[in-house]
C-alpha cells in the first residue's frame, strides 16, 4: 500500500499530459483535461470512496523525512516552468480557434493553479531555503507571489476571523468572495511587509520591500519570455502576455475557489475583543476522497494542515471529528460556481457543524 501511495502522488502529471495531448489532437480535444478533472475525477472519487488510513504515529518521523516525497514536488517545480514556456510557444507559433484557445488556457490553469499552487503551498510552509525558493518560483508563474507572505503570516494567523480575507462567510457567494479575497489578500501582504520593514527601521518604498519584487518579477519573466518568442517572428508577440496573465488569473481564481470551499462559514470563537480561540481541527472543511487527494497532495486533509502547518503532505491525517465536505474538491468547485446549489447543500452542513460545536462547548 505504501508503494501505491508513493506512485499515486505522480498522478498529478496526468493533467498536463492531457493538456498536451488535447492540443495535438486539436479542436474540442483541448477540453480533455477539463473533462477529466471535473467529470472523471469526481466519478472515480465516488467509485473508489474515501481514504481513512493514516500513517502510524511512530512512522511519521520516518515518512516525513523520506526524500522521495520532496523529490516529487521538486520535479513538479522544474516541470511547471518548462510547461509554461511550452504553452507560451504554442500560442505564439500556432493559430488557435476560439474554441481551442478556451480549452487550452482552461486546461493550463488546472495545471499551474490546481496542481502548481498546491505544490507551492506545500513547499512554502517548509523551513529549507530551497523549498521556499521553489514555492516562490511556482507562484511567479501565476503572478500570485504575495500569497507566500499573506498565506503564512496572515491566513494561518487569522483564519476563521473577520481579519482573514481568505475565510469565506456564510451566505457569501464565490463571486463576491473572489473580489474580497483577491484584493484583501494583496493589501494584507503589502501591510505585513510594510510592518516588517518598519520594525527594521526601513521605509516601505525600499528595494528590500519583497512585495515590490513580487509584483515586478512576473512582469519581468513574461517580458523576457515574450521577447525571446518574438525573435525572428515579426512584431512583438502580444499573444504571450495575454496567455501568461490570462492563465495566471484563472490559476489563482482556482486557488481562491479552493479557499472558498475549505473555510466556508467556519468561525473561531471570540474569547475577548479581538482575541480568538486557538486554531484546531474543527476549523476547516475536509474531503477525504482517495483519488482527488493524490492529485492535490492531500491538501483536502485541511484541518490537520491548519493545526500542524509544518506537517508534510504525505503524513497529513484524516480526522473524523473535523467537518467533512460531501465530495472532493473538483465536485465542490463546480457546486461553488452555482450559489443556490452551494447554499442549499453547505448551509445545512454548516448548521450541523455549529450544533455539534455547541454541544461540545
Amino acid at each position: 500500500m505504501n508503494f501505491i501511495r508513493k506512485i499515486g502522488f505522480f498522478s498529478a502529471f496526468i493533467i498536463p499530459t492531457l493538456v498536451v495531448w488535447g492540443f495535438y489532437l486539436g479542436q474540442s480535444w483541448n477540453f480533455l483535461s477539463v473533462v477529466f478533472v471535473f467529470i472523471f475525477i469526481p466519478i472515480i472519487d465516488w467509485w473508489m470512496g474515501k481514504d481513512p488510513d493514516n500513517v502510524t504515529e511512530d512512522s511519521v518521523p520516518i515518512v516525513s523525512e523520506e526524500y522521495y516525497y520532496r523529490f516529487v514536488t521538486f520535479i513538479w517545480t522544474y516541470f511547471q516552468v518548462g510547461f509554461l514556456v511550452w504553452g507560451a510557444y504554442v500560442v505564439a507559433r500556432f493559430p488557435l480557434t476560439g474554441l481551442e484557445y478556451t480549452g487550452f488556457i482552461l486546461g493550463f490553469a488546472l495545471v499551474t493553479g490546481g496542481v502548481g499552487i498546491t505544490v507551492a503551498h506545500e513547499l512554502g510552509h517548509k523551513k529549507p531555503a530551497i523549498e521556499r525558493f521553489y514555492a516562490q518560483l511556482l507562484l511567479m508563474t501565476v503572478s500570485y507571489m504575495h500569497f507566500y507572505i499573506e498565506h503564512n503570516k496572515g491566513h494561518h494567523v487569522h483564519v476563521g476571523t473577520p481579519k482573514d480575507p481568505a475565510t469565506s462567510r456564510r451566505g457569501e457567494s464565490f463571486y463576491a468572495f473572489w473580489w474580497r479575497t483577491v484584493t484583501g489578500g494583496f493589501l494584507n501582504a503589502w501591510q505585513l511587509e510594510v510592518d516588517r520593514l518598519r520594525k527594521k527601521g526601513l521605509p516601505a518604498w525600499s528595494w528590500k520591500n519583497t512585495m515590490i519584487w513580487y509584483t515586478l518579477l512576473p512582469i519581468g519573466f513574461c517580458t523576457v519570455l515574450t521577447a525571446l518568442l518574438s525573435i525572428g517572428h515579426g512584431p512583438w508577440r502580444w499573444e504571450v502576455p495575454l496567455f501568461f496573465f490570462g492563465q495566471s488569473i484563472l490559476a489563482f481564481s482556482l486557488l481562491e475557489a479552493v479557499n472558498y470551499i475549505e473555510h466556508y462559514g467556519i468561525t473561531r470563537r471570540e474569547l475577548a475583543p479581538g482575541k480568538y480561540e486557538r486554531v484546531n481541527t474543527l476549523h476547516s472543511w475536509n474531503a477525504n476522497q482517495l483519488v482527488s487527494n493524490f492529485f492535490l497532495f492531500q491538501l483536502q486533509r485541511h484541518s490537520d494542515h491548519h493545526a500542524n502547518a509544518h506537517r508534510r503532505y504525505q503524513v497529513l491525517r484524516h480526522l473524523p471529528e473535523s467537518p467533512q465536505l460531501p465530495a472532493g474538491y473538483p465536485a465542490m468547485i463546480l457546486m461553488a460556481l452555482v450559489p443556490p446549489l452551494w447554499f442549499s447543500v453547505m448551509d445545512k452542513k454548516l448548521n450541523d457543524w455549529q450544533l455539534a460545536r455547541t454541544a461540545t462547548a
